[in-house]
C-alpha cells in the first residue's frame, strides 16, 4: 500500500513493458471481435515527471527522456503515442488509447486515493471501467468475460515477500477460467534465482505456452538494485516473438549499460 510509481513512472523498465504492450493489443485486434483487457494494478493512469516525486529520482531521464529526441525505428511508434498523452502515460492510459470502439478496459486500483485519481484520468474514455479492489482478485471477478477474449496485464509493485507465489495463483486461477487469454506479468530482475524458482514453479501446473522475454540493463550481479526486468506470457500472440525482437534490441542500444543483454526465451512448450 505505500509503494508509489511516481518516483519510477518513465523509466527503462517501463519504456520495456509498454513498448511490448503495444504489439500485444494490436495482436489481439486482428480480429474483429472485441476483447477485454484487465489491467489488475493499474495505479493512477498518468505521471508528471516534472513533479518533485518523479524528480527525487530522475529515473524517467534514463529511460523515456533518452527516447523523445530520437527514437530508434523499433521504437517510434510507443514513442509516438507517449507524446500524443503526455509524460507519463501509465498502462491505463496507453491501452485506453490503443482500444477499439468495441474493445473494453478494466483498470483495478486498491489504493484508495490512487483509485480515484485514476477514476479522474479515464473519465472521459468511455469503454473504461476503474474498480477500486484487489487486482488478484478481479482475475476472478472479472473473468471469463463475455467477449470470451482477453488480455490480461499483471503489473504488481513487488512489495510482497510471496509476491511470485501470488502470481502463480493468480496465473493459474485466470487460465482455469480463460484457457485461451493472453496473461501479462511484468516482473523484475535484481538477481536470477526468485525468477528461476518461479519459472520452475510454472512449469510443475498444467498452464502451456509461456514465454519470457527480458531486458537486462545491466549483469544481474547485485541484487540490491534493479538490474532489469521481463514480462512473462502465456499464450503469446503469433508473431509477438518476431515483433519483441527488434524492441529489446532498440531497448539495450538506448538504454542499456556495460553488459546489458536481453533474451525471449520459452519457458513451457505449447
Amino acid at each position: 500500500m505505500n509503494y508509489r510509481h511516481i518516483y519510477h513512472a518513465g523509466n527503462f523498465a517501463d519504456v520495456m513493458k509498454h513498448a511490448l504492450l503495444i504489439p500485444l493489443v494490436r495482436a489481439m485486434q486482428r480480429k474483429d471481435k472485441p476483447f477485454l483487457l484487465l489491467d489488475t494494478h493499474a495505479g493512477i493512469g498518468r505521471y508528471d515527471v516534472r513533479s518533485e516525486q518523479a524528480e527525487k529520482t530522475g529515473e524517467w531521464r534514463d529511460g523515456i527522456g533518452k527516447l523523445l529526441d530520437a527514437p530508434p525505428p523499433a521504437l517510434a511508434d510507443y514513442v509516438a503515442l507517449v507524446r500524443q498523452l503526455g509524460l507519463y502515460p501509465g498502462s491505463p492510459a496507453l491501452a485506453a488509447a490503443l482500444l477499439r470502439p468495441q474493445d473494453r478496459l478494466i483498470a483495478c486500483e486498491l489504493h484508495p486515493e490512487d483509485a480515484a485519481t485514476l477514476r479522474r484520468t479515464m473519465r472521459a474514455a468511455a469503454n473504461v471501467a476503474v474498480h477500486e479492489r484487489d487486482g488478484y482478485e478481479a482475475i476472478g471477478a472479472f473473468l471469463p468475460p463475455p467477449e470470451k477474449r482477453a488480455l490480461v496485464l499483471i503489473d504488481p509493485p513487488f512489495e510482497r515477500t510471496d509476491e511470485f507465489a501470488a502470481l502463480e495463483k493468480a496465473l493459474l486461477l485466470g487460465w482455469r477460467k480463460l484457457k485461451s487469454g493472453v496473461f501479462v506479468v511484468w516482473y523484475p530482475i535484481k538477481h536470477r534465482a526468485p525468477v528461476r524458482a518461479f519459472f520452475e514453479s510454472l512449469k510443475l501446473t498444467p498452464i502451456r505456452d509461456v514465454i519470457a522475454v527480458e531486458f537486462l540493463r545491466r549483469p544481474d550481479t547485485n541484487p540490491i538494485g534493479l538490474n532489469g526486468c521481463g514480462l512473462l506470457i502465456v499464450n503469446p500472440p503469433f508473431g509477438f516473438e518476431d515483433e519483441a525482437a527488434p524492441i529489446l534490441a532498440a531497448c539495450e542500444a538506448v538504454m542499456g549499460e556495460p553488459g546489458c543483454s536481453s533474451v525471449i526465451e520459452r519457458v513451457i512448450n505449447e
